[in-house]
């Protein structure tokens, strides 16, 4: 039972960090928190403590646990590494002889519900379970676990402002065309989409991340890649 509890809660406090709903700064307590979802402390703290271990929030002695400061260069490292990782994966999924995929489907339909619903923790959930289920369909556990990782570092600040919403629906018919090219086996086509669907998301998260910036890092509008 607990560790159901621990899953809800893990889900909610990650959906709240990353789309920005819990800004930079903001405490969580244990006792706050169990008590206002009505749940004993033990699940509250396994959920954060594992987010602590993500890197989304980090323990303060004797206050709680604080939502972690991003900083333009951490998003953009997360986003080359992404890339990198998560083509690689597709690749391999996209030449293997046998596949089946087809339990992705309700995880892409769930998305495009939760982009129509307007469901921003829905769509959080939906979008992390089709990816990662892509993901371990190359069979390489330690592939599966770096990558889930690194999106579970992810900022997805702007996901609701007007740039956020037209990319959730774009990125909700990217799925059934990832799907489509990964069975039939298109390797080029498969990566050249899959790269343009995790970088599309870019420059929304960087020009909200951009405006909350501390004056630490000084902020760049745009970087040239060298491509």
């Amino acid at each position: 039972m607990d560790q159901n509890l621990r899953e809800q809660v893990l889900q909610q406090v990650r959906a709240e960090i990353i789309s920005g709903q819990s800004m930079p700064g903001s405490m969580y307590s244990v006792p706050t928190l169990a008590a206002s979802l009505g749940v004993s402390t033990t699940p509250v703290r396994e959920a954060l403590l594992e987010l602590a271990r993500s890197g989304l929030i980090e323990p303060m002695r004797n206050r709680g646990f604080k939502v972690v400061e991003p900083t333009l260069t951490e998003l953009r490292n997360l986003f080359d590494l992404r890339e990198v990782l998560e083509l690689h994966a597709a690749a391999i999924v996209a030449r293997k002889p046998k596949k089946n995929l087809k339990k992705l489907v309700p995880f892409a339909d769930e998305v495009a519900r939760a982009v129509k619903a307007e469901d921003i923790r829905l769509y959080l959930e939906a979008d992390r379970n089709f990816h990662q289920l892509l993901t371990e369909a190359a069979d390489n556990p330690r592939l599966t676990e770096m990558v889930m990782g690194l999106r579970d570092q992810m900022r997805l600040y702007g996901i609701k402002s007007r740039a956020g919403l037209a990319r959730q629906n774009e990125s909700a018919a990217e799925h059934y065309q990832i799907l489509e090219l990964a069975m039939a086996g298109k390797e080029e086509a498969l990566t050249n989409l899959l790269r343009r669907h995790i970088r599309a998301w870019e420059p929304v998260f960087i020009e909200a991340l951009s405006r909350m910036a501390s004056p630490r890092e000084p902020i760049v509008a745009g970087r040239d890649r060298g491509r």
